[in-house]
């Protein structure tokens, strides 16, 4: 709760500084929808004193919303109290509303959790063989869903599902907090999510998404509780957002080695901006799952602390795919392990099938504006020796080390492009630009 608290406390202040009118968004791109007809959990038998299974309550109640198909949508609304529930699927037309005090909790009974096929690009569960569990809330093939509230909590109770990992007695893949496939028109926003069993918030083969003010929480020892996870996805914005995890605060992906090749799914039309966290790994990170092919990702106005690296750009041999105009600015980070870390070394495979000739082609990354302190590395760009990374741009950057005024050099390996008022200088294979050449489109 002291998370939120300052996570509010920094959004307060950023708008007081700067009238809601002047404020750059890319939110718009899905309109916020006003429900006339709204039902209450408590309709169907909804209890929220936190012991009372609301599973068949939810289900229930979202079967109604999409049978009945009132014009415009329904809200189901979830008033004050702690709703102990399984798993459920979400349905199109519909807000999913937590009101203040609202927690939807996850049940830890997972021997009942439902099981779903692999995501076909990645070929089998992400942790383990075969299929995965279902998300804790889910949607597939849906339209114009909304997930929002007064900063209610949805919690996944993950502390069963991470021991289970750390004892390798999981019989398959965690569950996602939310996964949405095959989806368009969401948004998510004024919600808290909290200790999720895997990755917090997973859009899948989606398009037009948002999410937006929400508030993502997990230990810093929670194993692969990433933030927030775009995935073979097109035109998503994310804002105005506090996540500290466990795991990458954002990391963009497009699917795995062979299967991620074959589904040919790319990510595109990526937009991060004013979000604040810390994690043990990244800050926002591209990859490792990068097979698909991801492009046109912007972040920009990002504050780390506490991070391990605070931008990273990661594929391995066997990913394919493209990696190509990223570009990350106006950020500060504060007690970071590496500052900037773009490798072709990253990431494991899914099976002994993939191609170790399919190398990432990287192009085209602008990492501009960066200010960070207490930086104990400023970091790597090593490319690959056959598939070498270019048009690399960084400028105005200045990492100061922990002991002393900056932080180690820079090192680089197969790789090219230019440098601009970088601080400490780069490795030799960045030329010194003055603004011209090679980076003078990015500058």
């Amino acid at each position: 709760m002291f998370r939120f608290l300052v996570t509010l406390s920094i959004l307060l202040s950023y708008f007081n500084c700067f009238s809601l009118a002047s404020v750059v968004t890319c939110s718009g791109i899905v309109p916020m929808r006003y429900r006339n007809d709204k039902i209450s959990i408590t309709d169907f038998g909804g209890v929220g004193d936190g012991k009372t299974l609301n599973t068949k309550a939810f289900r229930e109640a979202i079967y109604r919303i999409q049978h009945l198909r009132r014009s415009g949508g329904t809200l189901l609304y979830v008033p004050p109290g702690v709703y102990l529930t399984g798993s459920f699927n979400l349905t199109s037309h519909m807000t999913l509303y937590l009101a203040k005090g609202a927690v939807i909790k996850a049940t830890q009974d997972t021997w009942n959790w439902p099981l779903i096929a692999p995501l076909p690009s990645y070929g089998r569960g992400r942790e383990r063989p075969g299929g995965r569990y279902m998300s804790f809330i889910h949607g597939d093939g849906l339209q114009d869903v909304v997930i929002t509230g007064e900063n209610g909590t949805i919690d996944g109770q993950g502390a069963i599902w991470w021991n289970m990992w750390r004892q390798r007695t999981l019989p398959f893949t965690r569950p996602n907090l939310i996964e949405f496939m095959n989806s368009r028109s969401i948004i998510i926003s004024n919600v808290i999510f909290q200790n999720s069993p895997f990755w917090n918030i997973h859009p899948v083969y989606c398009s037009n998404v948002v999410i937006r003010y929400v508030t993502i929480l997990a230990p810093a020892d929670s194993p692969n509780t990433d933030g927030i996870d775009p995935d073979s996805s097109s035109n998503v914005c994310i804002e105005d957002s506090y996540i500290s995890t466990g795991d990458d605060l954002v990391a963009v992906k497009s699917g795995w080695d062979e299967y991620g090749i074959a589904y040919g799914h790319p990510s595109s039309g990526i937009t991060i901006r004013r979000v604040t966290g810390s994690s043990p790994f990244s800050g926002i990170a591209v990859g490792s799952e990068t097979s698909g092919g991801v492009e046109n990702v912007l972040a920009e106005h990002i504050n780390l602390y506490n991070v391990g690296v605070g931008i990273h750009v990661k594929t391995n041999i066997g990913r394919g795919g493209f990696i190509r105009n990223i570009t990350v600015s106006d950020v500060y980070m504060e007690n970071a392990r590496k500052g900037i870390k773009i490798a072709g070394d990253v990431g494991d495979h899914p099976d002994d099938k993939f191609n170790p000739n399919a190398l990432p082609v990287v192009n085209g990354i602008t990492i501009k504006d960066v200010w960070g302190t207490k930086v104990q590395q400023s970091g790597l760009i090593q490319g690959l020796k056959n598939s070498p990374f270019t048009g690399i741009c960084l400028s105005n950057i200045n990492l100061q080390g922990v002991a002393g005024p900056t932080s180690p050099p820079l090192k680089c390996s197969d790789v090219s492009g230019s440098a601009y008022q970088v601080k400490p200088w780069p490795c030799s294979e960045l030329s010194s630009s003055q603004q011209t050449g090679a980076c003078s489109n990015h500058f």
